[in-house]
């Protein structure tokens, strides 16, 4: 407001128009402006009050709320378009839109964009001495147009000293570009069509593509990275930048507290890799609570329960089969060579159609969940499959895996095995998509069609 009188510099002292403190430091004036409120009979108590306070981490000073000048987004002009463009989207958890997000836009202010750093995206705006005068550039082109000076690089160094004369004559001077750039966040607002430099370039290939099919990030960007997309594409286009998002929550140190390098509270990610995998570490954090915006201590145990209940009975299930298919060769019998799934629809055997039915309602079960983008059920599914595969198909089917019903019934039950696996595996390559590659390089040798890896497969699709 322009009767706000703000009583401090730049620098943090006082202004001429403070005439008993002029010039003094705020911090070292404290005392005397006490004594000055004393003296004239005003005060009414004095205290000590201890609190945490921000201080400036790279002069360890401490700093001060000051009032600026900042150029704003009219937000609070398309607060109600805000909250319709954030019903086309969807979130997991749902919770973190209809209520956190929600709340927010509805309480949605101006947003203040420009920040007086010298690194940063310089604000577009040029302005006449007199303030009367205020051209927007809205392109590198009209730049060099209206100034008459080639551009090639947009850092506020190249482009401060840029003047543009006056449209309404000599006598009225140049005008400047205003001293701010952007606050960086507007940048990672602009990101669905600033990477691709639209709308200068790749017209065809945004329109075709916005809004976004998903976003992830933390949920303390539901005041930051989320919201500033949505102002951004709402502000532009009137649609969401996103149609739908994963809200990750914070991973934590096994004692609840944050991670923190300064005191080294988590074991180092490349140590738990080398030990454990990473398929284990992803499988550990997407069966955890942080992919449904709550808190995960991370616990190294966990992510070996993960080794333990997943990838070895998976890896001892894939291991029985190979082992029994090299018998077949090593006993002179015909190299195995999987018999195809339609043929295996005959066999007279329970659990045959029992582990094929198993196998389909995985893939099926995934199909679902990925639709719905919840990741966490995923896992649990899965160990009980495996449990399924190893402990009941396996177990019970030794002896036919084994040769010992027949030379025919052991290529069934192995062709059994072999289908529910390579299947698995397809449907969980992007779950662990090392762990199955490797199993699928070798699977792949047995049959004649396979792509080159198991990324290269389509996801399997259910027949019923």
């Amino acid at each position: 407001a322009s009767g706000l009188v703000v009583a401090v510099d730049d620098d943090g002292h006082f202004i001429e128009k403070i005439s008993q403190f002029k010039g003094r430091h705020v911090k070292e004036a404290d005392k005397d402006i006490i004594n000055a409120v004393k003296d004239k009979g005003r005060l009414v108590s004095k205290g000590s009050i201890e609190h945490s306070y921000p201080y400036c981490w790279r002069s360890g000073t401490p700093l001060i709320y000051r009032a600026v000048p900042s150029w704003f987004i009219k937000v609070e002009k398309i607060r109600d378009q805000l909250l319709e463009c954030n019903k086309e989207t969807y979130w997991v958890p749902d919770y973190v839109k209809e209520k956190r997000f929600h709340n927010w836009l509805e309480g949605a202010r101006d947003w203040a964009v420009s920040r007086s750093r010298f690194w940063g995206t310089p604000l577009p705006v040029w302005i006449s001495q007199d303030g009367e005068e205020i051209v927007v550039m809205d392109s590198i082109e009209k730049l060099e147009r209206l100034s008459g000076v080639k551009v090639n690089d947009l850092h506020r160094h190249h482009v401060d000293d840029i003047t543009i004369p006056s449209s309404r004559g000599p006598e009225f001077g140049v005008l400047k570009r205003v001293e701010d750039v952007f606050d960086c966040w507007f940048e990672s607002g602009s990101m669905p069509y600033a990477y691709i430099h639209y709308p200068f370039e790749n017209r065809e290939l945004f329109e075709k593509n916005f809004p976004g099919n998903f976003v992830a990030e933390g949920l303390d960007q539901t005041r930051g990275w989320f919201y500033t997309l949505m102002v951004l594409s709402t502000a532009l286009f009137g649609k969401p930048a996103f149609k739908n998002l994963i809200c990750n929550g914070l991973v934590l140190a096994e004692d609840g507290k944050k991670m923190s390098k300064s005191k080294q509270n988590y074991p180092s990610p490349m140590e738990v890799i080398d030990e454990y995998g990473a398929d284990a570490l992803r499988l550990y954090l997407v069966n955890s609570p942080v992919v449904r915006a709550e808190s995960l201590r991370f616990k190294r145990i966990g992510v070996f329960g993960v080794v333990k209940d997943v990838f070895l009975p998976w890896y001892n299930a894939y291991r029985f089969l190979v082992q029994n298919a090299k018998r077949l060769e090593v006993e002179g019998l015909t190299a195995f060579s999987p018999i195809d799934q339609a043929s295996l629809r005959k066999s007279s055997n329970v659990l045959d159609h029992w582990i094929h039915s198993a196998t389909e309602s995985l893939v099926s079960f995934v199909h679902q969940e990925m639709d719905a983008y919840r990741l966490y059920t995923v896992v649990p599914y899965l160990v009980k499959y495996i449990d399924n595969l190893t402990n009941i198909y396996v177990r019970f089917n030794r002896k036919r895996l084994k040769g010992r019903t027949g030379e025919e019934d052991c290529k069934i039950s192995l062709s059994t095995l072999y289908h529910a696996l390579v299947t698995t595996c397809v449907a969980m390559a992007p779950f662990t998509p090392f762990f199955t590659e490797v199993l699928y390089q070798n699977l792949r040798k047995a049959s004649s069609k396979s792509e080159q890896s198991i990324h290269f497969c389509s996801f399997p699709s259910t027949t019923g």
